[in-house]
């Protein structure tokens, strides 16, 4: 018996070793984005998007920097699309689903599909998600958007597919007109070589070998924009994420001049990491203005609220997840 005691605070030790650990790493991280993004004169310019970075479930800042986005565009139909969204827990939209829009996620994962229509069922029955299994392909994409209902302008599309990121969005834009687009890019072709990785209809995300080759460079996904109407307004710090708005809503409200030189960050996976605990979606309701006293505190909100998991549901105009 004393030596399993003894062998438990072992455990306890270097497990709160490897806490202390990821505790400094934290605070390492913080101290380098408040140096070298907060801190830095480039990103003190009042257009650029890179300050309002913050994470809900996006794999970076990206959910600030969409935010900040639509907060100087405004919305419109609230509607995105979004392809290669992970289980639902790590992608640029999911956010988005919790303040009231509604849109189409397509996944070619069936592991990713089966977590999505499990943890996300309430949602996906009130036909404020669409969820599609499918390897979106240039050839394909179209018809999956049609079949259903795509706006032609809707307010948001994000693509990370690993690979035929360009093929599909070049594609799309021979339908669609979206207000805003957010497309991984790959950054380690630096700012002004305009590559993009052959296309490949066979590739799948779950084939991808860690290599450099994926893909297309910033570069080349600027120029793609700018042939079909839009323009380069940020990346995040992160070096994943490039941001394009419609030319016809810029006005002055972005950071001339939107070129890959003036807007591209470099690859920096080592700031990766998931802020706060594990995430998971549970069933909430967004309350509408009436909902506020003239104490400017809430009132009680629906019951589907505080239903517990394994409760019947109850009918109700409320978003839930």
């Amino acid at each position: 018996m004393r030596q399993v005691f003894k062998r438990f605070l072992e455990f306890l030790y270097a497990l709160s070793y490897h806490i202390n650990l990821l505790r400094a790493s934290d605070i390492t991280i913080e101290d380098y984005v408040a140096r070298h993004l907060h801190g830095s004169p480039r990103y003190k310019e009042p257009k650029r998007l890179g300050v309002h970075e913050f994470q809900m479930f996006s794999q970076s800042g990206a959910d600030g920097i969409v935010a900040e986005i639509f907060r100087r565009i405004g919305r419109t139909n609230s509607v995105f699309v979004e392809f290669g969204v992970g289980n639902g827990l790590e992608n640029n939209t999911t956010a988005l689903l919790l303040q009231g829009w509604s849109g189409i996620w397509i996944e070619s994962s069936k592991r990713n599909i089966r977590q999505i229509r499990k943890e996300l069922r309430p949602l996906i029955d009130d036909r404020k998600l669409t969820v599609l299994a499918q390897l979106v392909t240039r050839d394909n994409i179209v018809a999956h958007l049609e079949s259903c209902g795509l706006p032609r302008d809707s307010d948001l599309v994000s693509i990370d597919i690993d690979g035929n990121d360009y093929w599909v969005w070049e594609a799309l834009l021979s339908r669609y007109a979206p207000r805003v687009a957010v497309i991984e890019y790959n950054a380690l072709l630096g700012p002004s070589a305009p590559w993009v990785m052959e296309y490949n209809p066979a590739h799948a995300r779950e084939r991808v070998i860690a290599t450099s080759y994926y893909g297309a460079s910033l570069k080349a996904l600027e120029m793609l924009g700018r042939r079909k109407g839009y323009s380069l307004v940020g990346c995040d710090f992160l070096g994943v994420n490039a941001f394009f708005v419609r030319n016809d809503l810029l006005e002055d409200r972005f950071c001339a001049p939107y070129t890959s030189e003036n807007h591209f960050e470099p690859n920096r996976l080592f700031l990766y990491r998931r802020n706060g605990p594990p995430r998971r979606i549970g069933r909430f309701a967004i309350p509408s203005a009436d909902a506020v006293g003239r104490d400017d505190t809430l009132a009680r909100l629906p019951e589907v609220g505080r239903v517990e998991p394994m409760a019947p549901r109850r009918k109700t105009s409320s978003a839930r997840i």
